[in-house]
């Protein structure tokens, strides 16, 4: 069972098994490894490092928990952090706990108190604890000197960004788990003429597939133009 925070779903696509790990097998190999320590995992805007947060809650058998708390999307504009510092509590008797975005809270003296307290008790518990941050924790402003002591005893570990070879790997792998065949072609005209970043990759794949399903057609380089230009007021 997994016990998920408030109006948050897993990814049905963030598993282990579509992780292109490239230059970040260790991370990967701490993740799925049966170690209880604190894990602190940082890196760049689509690394992936919420994509491994949610394949290890994905992963467990028992309960688990994801936790975002970066200001969330809800349409056109940004709404606050979905949880209040309160909304922490009872997650450490999850056997794993995955708090995202931990830098976004940096500074507020309640969420850096509540995390302190979620650290203590699963430490207690016996809860595996991992977050996600843009940056390791002794580089972070934090206010409260007993979090930031907390934090910084996690084990750290720095998500890479692929290069322009483990992009295009990470694109196959994905493609493969969704029943998509990728010709080099196809790949290539992909990777000169689309945005570099794997998220926006990964969104343009979902949609070719979308439409393939739809035209039943192949993914190749004529339709992939044709349904990328198509103007967006046309699509279904």
């Amino acid at each position: 069972m997994k016990q998920l925070a408030l109006g948050v779903t897993l990814r049905a696509n963030a598993l282990f098994a579509n992780f292109y790990p490239g230059p970040n097998e260790e991370v990967l190999a701490a993740l799925q490894s049966a170690g209880t320590d604190p894990i602190w995992v940082w890196g760049s805007a689509g690394s992936g490092k919420s994509h491994l947060l949610q394949a290890l809650c994905a992963a467990t058998d028992g309960p688990a928990a994801y936790i975002p708390l970066a200001p969330i999307s809800t349409g056109a504009a940004p709404s606050p952090a979905p949880l209040p510092p309160e909304a922490l509590r009872g997650f450490a008797d999850c056997g794993v706990v995955c708090v995202d975005d931990v830098d976004a809270v940096a500074g507020n003296l309640d969420w850096e108190q509540a995390l302190f307290r979620l650290f203590n008790e699963a430490l207690e518990s016996r809860a595996r604890l991992v977050f996600a941050a843009s940056a390791a924790p002794r580089r972070i402003e934090w206010r409260l000197d007993d979090w930031r002591s907390r934090a910084g005893a996690s084990l750290v570990y720095q998500v890479r960004e692929l290069d322009e070879a483990g992009r295009a790997r990470a694109l196959e792998l994905r493609a493969a788990q969704r029943g998509l065949k990728l010709p080099p072609e196809t790949l290539e005209y992909l990777m000169k003429r689309m945005p570099r970043d794997l998220r926006s990759l990964f969104d343009i794949l979902d949609e070719l597939d979308e439409a393939s399903l739809a035209a039943q057609r192949r993914l190749t380089i004529p339709f992939i133009r044709d349904a990328l230009e198509k103007p967006a007021d046309t699509k279904p």
